[in-house]
């Protein structure tokens, strides 16, 4: 069985490592500091299993086991943690694998000869069990794998049927998810200019007007103003107004 490890602590990853090595059949095909990394592994190495630590700075656990479900072939993910009682029965309740640190070889063993790949609805009910706020980054399948979009660097969302576009400093890509829960994740972020876009709050640069009940907006970096629907325009004034 193929293990990649992910721990911001270069001790733990080496202990973990060794533990690793002296279970028949396992071998560690990689090693990552942080979920970047782990993704990015996780394309190249084709991992079983993911040993996942929680806590780390910048995308935590929870956000990069959202990130390798997304992968055509996602590996099974044992989460590393180092939780109080309480917040440990929430794996228990959602039937996730999980290791509590110091991890001891034999655990280690036990939680491998059962480890289980995880689902959306799984890891959104630990976020909001761990109170983890939004994700830091938009997982978007492309032809080169699975592409990591910052939310700090998305303009706008803006959806087409099923599908919605994410705009972004470097181009744009296409994520399977709805504008509706993205506006949940993300509102205080994002304004809502039609029922089919959302704009960063960060990047809007002012309003347009185009005839009697018609505006559109200009978005910094973007060279084609977006409409706003008549619906919102009243809201997408008053929040220019306080610019």
């Amino acid at each position: 069985m193929k293990i990649l490890i992910v721990d911001d602590e270069h001790l733990a990853r080496d202990r973990l490592a060794r533990m690793v090595a002296q279970i028949e059949d396992h071998a560690v095909v990689g090693q990552a500091g942080n979920g970047r990394e782990a993704l990015a592994l996780a394309q190249s190495a084709d991992p079983d299993v993911v040993l996942l630590d929680i806590r780390m700075p910048g995308m935590d656990g929870l956000e990069t086991a959202r990130h390798l479900s997304e992968l055509e072939a996602p590996p099974a993910v044992i989460f590393c943690t180092a939780y109080e009682e309480h917040a440990v029965q929430a794996f228990d309740l959602q039937a996730v694998g999980y290791l509590l640190k110091p991890v001891r070889r034999e655990s280690l063993a036990a939680a491998l000869a059962k480890a289980q790949r995880v689902n959306k609805a799984q890891l959104a009910a630990l976020a909001e069990e761990d109170g983890a706020g939004a994700r830091t980054h938009i997982s978007a399948r492309t032809r080169r794998g699975i592409e990591l979009v910052p939310v700090d660097d998305v303009r706008y969302f803006q959806a087409d049927q099923k599908y919605v576009t994410v705009r972004h400093g470097g181009g744009e890509v296409i994520v399977d998810e709805s504008l509706k829960d993205l506006e949940h994740e993300f509102g205080d972020r994002f304004l809502r200019i039609h029922r089919n876009c959302l704009v960063a709050t960060a990047f809007i640069e002012g309003l347009e007007r185009l005839g009697p009940g018609q505006a559109c907006i200009r978005v910094r970096d973007i060279d084609e103003p977006l409409d706003v629907s008549r619906r919102h325009l009243a809201g997408v004034r008053k929040f220019v107004r306080n610019l």
